[in-house]
């Protein structure tokens, strides 16, 4: 087997800035002949004629990007011409690819950011961090809210049942936040906790949509609260 990389974005999952880093983690391992970004082409435009990268229009279907992007991961493996597999996003789902890839003798790459979860990287051979890119100007930045009463019981809450950073899923926040503080998200301006983590940047951190969703609070929001 030759030592070209065959190299699959989650588009949907992990941000065109790390375009670059993913690029150059991809060469360290020998020739990408196979660069591709996965996503729906209206809602990931900075992926879409990323250079380096062939972007693949997954449509708009239920998982059709990881669906579409496993198939075609798949396929490079078994046709045992790579050497390499990069797999570049933070979602678990993936954890079975790199697992199965890995048994037909393929090397897999995983890159991801911080809040990927320990499933996938221990799944990777090797698994690369990429870290979000500060904003470049203090005035493209949304207002810094700040910790309310509400968000100190959010952050122990996340606190006393996030393991190894990974956080805590946002559809058990409503219910445990209801049982133990009465509260109803449906009674604020957000009406549900996705939104109301995602309103608050300089707090929290969050998954994309979806059931599987987390969330993590950011020390630096609340360190002038502790």
């Amino acid at each position: 087997m030759s030592g070209r990389v065959a190299v699959f974005v989650d588009g949907e999952n992990i941000s065109a800035e790390h375009a670059p880093a993913i690029l150059r983690i991809a060469a360290g391992s020998g020739a990408a002949d196979i660069v591709r970004a996965y996503g729906n082409a209206t809602a990931q435009p900075k992926w879409d004629g990323q250079p380096g990268f062939r972007f693949i229009h997954s449509g708009t279907g239920k998982n059709a990007t990881d669906i579409l992007l496993t198939v075609q991961a798949m396929e490079a493996a078994l046709s045992r011409s790579f050497a390499t597999v990069v797999i570049a996003s933070s979602d678990r789902d993936f954890t079975h690819l790199a697992t199965r890839i890995r048994e037909l003798g393929v090397t897999v790459i995983g890159i991801g950011e911080a809040k990927a979860p320990g499933q996938f990287r221990a799944a990777c051979t090797r698994f690369e961090l990429v870290a979000a890119k500060p904003v470049a100007s203090a005035t493209l930045a949304p207002p810094r809210p700040e910790a309310s009463a509400l968000d100190l019981k959010l952050r122990d809450f996340i606190k006393a049942n996030s393991k190894n950073g990974e956080g805590v899923a946002i559809q058990v926040v409503g219910p445990q936040m209801h049982t133990k503080h009465g509260v109803r998200i449906s009674s604020y301006p957000e009406k549900t906790w996705w939104a109301y983590f995602h309103r608050r940047p300089a707090l929290y951190d969050l998954d994309p949509r979806g059931p599987e969703a987390k969330v993590r609070f950011k020390p630096s929001g609340f360190a002038a609260k502790t």
